[in-house]
C-alpha cells in the first residue's frame, strides 16, 4: 500500500510517499481501509522530531474509513462498518490497523470526511471544557487560536455551556470566523497586546480559564490573564515548549492552577471514549455543532498540508484523502 513515511526528521520535505507492507490485524485489532485522514499539529511534532518517534515512522493518528478485517476477539466493530478514530498511529496511509476498542461507528448521515475531521479536535474541545476545566454559566474563558480546528469547536461548546468567550486570532478574516462560531470578543494578537485587552474586557478581574494551545510564545501572558484561583489548561505548544516553571509564580499571581492534559487520558476507557465521541458526532449530525473543513489534499501531498498548517494559512480542519 501507499503511505507517507518519515526516515529523518525535519521540515515538510521529509514526508515521503512510498510503498510499505500492508498491515494485518492481530487479536483485538481491526484493519480499516481509510477514506479520510485528519491532519493535526501532533503530526508536525512527529515529523520535526519534537515528539518521540522511532524512525522510519508513518505519522498520523486520526482517520475514518471502512472496516475490512478484524482480528481474534473483536466485538466492537465488524467488516463493513464505517468507523472513525483518534489516537491510533501510522494513519498517513491507505490502510491502518487500530485497536478495535478505539474505533467508533459513524452515525447514519455522517461520512468519513466528517468523522476524520471531528474525532481528535472535537473530543479535545469536549474534554477541555467539560472535564479539564468544566465551564459553567458566567465563566469567562480565553481561547487561543480561535479560528483553528479545535478553537472553532471549543468556542461553540463553551457558548453552549453559558460561558463568555474571548479569543485570539491573527487576521480580520479569522476574527469573523470566530465571531460566527459565537466568540464574544476577538483580539487580533498581531496588532493588540492580548493581556492588556483581556484585562480591559474583564475590568481587571481576569478570566476563570485560559485554554492555552500555543505554548512558549503566549504562556506567560496567559498566566497574567487569569483571575484569582484561575486555571491554565495547556494542551499544545506549536510555538515551542514552555520552559521549566517556578511553581511559586502560581501563588504570586493568585493561587492559580496549571494542568497539561492529553486526549489519551481523557478517553482512557471505551465508555469515556464513546461518551465524548458520540456527543461530538451527534451534535454535528443535528447541526448543533458546525464542523469546518478548510481543505482536502491527496495523501501524496501531505507535505503541502503541513506547510499550510505551520504557515497559519488554515481555518478549521485539513484532511488527507488516500
Amino acid at each position: 500500500m501507499k503511505a507517507i513515511q518519515v526516515s529523518q526528521t525535519g521540515g515538510p520535505e521529509v514526508l515521503q510517499y512510498v510503498d510499505v507492507t500492508d498491515p494485518s490485524p492481530g487479536p483485538g485489532q481491526a484493519l480499516v481501509e481509510l477514506q479520510a485522514i485528519g491532519v493535526n499539529y501532533t503530526d508536525v511534532y512527529t515529523r520535526s522530531g519534537m515528539g518521540p518517534a522511532t524512525l522510519p515512522v508513518v505519522p498520523g493518528q486520526e482517520g475514518a474509513g471502512v472496516v475490512a478485517e478484524v482480528g481474534e476477539g473483536v466485538t466492537e466493530v465488524a467488516p463493513g462498518d464505517l468507523v472513525a478514530y483518534a489516537s491510533a498511529p501510522r494513519s498517513y496511509a491507505e490502510k491502518v490497523v487500530a485497536p478495535s476498542w478505539r474505533l467508533v461507528k459513524l452515525p447514519d448521515g455522517l461520512d468519513a470526511e466528517a468523522g476524520a475531521a471531528a474525532m481528535l479536535q472535537g473530543m479535545t474541545a469536549h474534554y477541555l471544557c467539560h472535564s479539564a476545566y468544566p465551564l459553567k454559566p458566567g465563566d469567562t474563558a480565553l481561547i487561543h487560536a480561535g479560528a483553528g480546528g479545535t478553537g472553532l469547536l471549543l468556542i461553540q461548546m463553551a457558548k453552549s455551556l453559558g460561558a463568555r468567550v474571548i479569543t485570539t486570532v491573527s487576521t480580520e478574516a479569522k476574527a469573523q470566523l470566530a465571531q460566527e462560531a459565537g466568540a464574544d470578543h476577538t483580539i487580533l494578537y498581531t496588532q493588540q497586546d492580548f493581556e492588556e485587552e483581556v484585562k480591559r474586557i474583564t475590568d481587571g478581574a481576569g478570566v476563570q480559564v485560559v485554554y492555552e494551545s500555543v505554548g512558549q510564545a503566549t504562556f506567560d501572558k496567559s498566566l497574567a490573564c487569569l483571575g484569582r484561583r484561575g486555571y491554565i489548561v495547556a494542551f499544545g505548544n506549536p510555538s515551542g515548549r514552555v520552559p521549566p516553571l517556578d511553581t511559586a509564580i502560581l501563588g504570586r499571581l493568585g493561587s492559580l492552577f496549571l494542568t497539561r492534559p492529553s486526549l489519551m487520558d481523557y478517553t482512557a476507557t471505551r465508555d469515556e471514549l464513546l461518551q465524548r465521541a458520540n456527543d461530538i458526532l451527534g451534535w454535528i449530525k443535528s447541526g448543533k455543532l458546525k464542523l469546518r473543513i478548510h481543505d482536502r489534499f491527496p495523501l501524496k501531498d501531505a507535505a503541502e498540508a503541513h506547510r499550510q498548517l505551520e504557515g497559519r494559512l488554515t481555518t478549521g480542519k485539513l484532511l488527507l484523502i488516500p
